[in-house]
């Protein structure tokens, strides 16, 4: 009956996207003395089975907006544990580098047998006696470093000064530890749901940083590609473009050549004929002159003959 589900998309702004990959600190921390409580984002699991479906056939890229929500969260929990040892380093009273090395070196060893500790129990509910019965081993050689480690800061120090509580600064989780905590509490710690949560958190943001850097690497040379292969399309083009015009200043000059030539062979045609023209005007010239010249010379012979004719008959 709730209709909220059945008009919501897991693509949704309003969906959690680090819910959808299973990450969302809301979750991992839920029930713990850190439980963030609801969160502001829609959570539902019949989306995240869906966007699993689609994300088969389809990268939706939101490992980038989980990375971003998960920093955010681990930043805010690192600067409240660096809040802590300031005030820590303000309240407690000031030792010697050699005394606060003394003291770093059991808090090593307790965080040390915690894990152990916490990885015994794991062993010993999965059914594996003989691994575990390896580890407790290993418990009690550190036992054994951390009673001698306790010895040289007992001797490096007065009485009074051993017996305060020295605390430290869990850098997962940002939770107090004791310096004089026994291993029941180290154990539950170390194995508690809120410091294995933080763990979960912590590298689930490394891999979304794997992916998101792999992605993003793929989309660069995916993208390096498409425009390597547009310039080899642009350089294609203009080379068939310039093949194109110098065919066609060939063929133009072609034809000027062509033109030039039909020109030239209709400039020696006129020519020609205009000297034949030339030739014939000149004949012609000299044929009416040389008949001019006759029919004057007949002329003059015939008015020669009229005069002689004229004077016979007057003598």
């Amino acid at each position: 009956g709730d209709t909220t589900r059945q008009r919501i998309k897991f693509s949704d702004d309003r969906v959690c996207k680090s819910h959808l990959l299973n990450c969302c600190p809301h979750d991992v921390l839920s029930g713990t003395r850190m439980d963030l409580g609801e969160c502001l984002k829609v959570h539902d699991l019949a989306l995240r089975a869906d966007y699993e479906i689609a994300s088969k056939d389809q990268d939706f890229f939101f490992e980038l907006d989980a990375m971003d929500h998960l920093q955010s969260f681990i930043a805010d929990c690192d600067r409240r544990t660096e809040v802590a040892k300031k005030r820590l380093a303000e309240t407690q009273e000031e030792i010697s580098a050699e005394v606060a090395a003394k003291a770093e070196r059991v808090h090593e060893l307790n965080e040390e047998i915690g894990k152990l500790l916490a990885k015994v129990e794991q062993l010993g509910a999965d059914g594996n006696v003989e691994e575990s019965q390896k580890v407790m081993d290993e418990v009690e050689k550190a036992r054994v470093k951390k009673r001698e480690a306790e010895e040289v800061y007992r001797n490096s120090m007065p009485a009074s000064s051993f017996q305060q509580q020295k605390l430290r600064v869990c850098e997962v989780c940002s939770a107090y530890l004791g310096l004089h905590d026994n291993d029941r509490r180290l154990a539950d710690h170390f194995g508690g749901k809120l410091h294995l949560g933080f763990i979960e958190i912590r590298e689930k943001l490394e891999e979304l940083r794997r992916i998101v850097a792999d992605k993003q690497e793929k989309r660069n040379q995916e993208r390096l590609k498409r425009r390597e292969e547009g310039e080899r399309e642009e350089r294609e083009k203009l080379r068939r473009s310039r093949s194109h015009s110098k065919h066609t200043k060939r063929s133009r000059s072609r034809d000027h050549r062509r033109h030039r030539s039909r020109s030239a062979s209709r400039e020696r045609k006129r020519r020609t004929r205009s000297k034949s023209r030339e030739k014939r005007h000149r004949h012609r010239s000299r044929s009416n002159s040389r008949s001019r010249s006759r029919s004057h010379h007949r002329s003059r012979h015939s008015s020669r003959e009229r005069s002689r004719e004229r004077s016979s008959k007057k003598r």
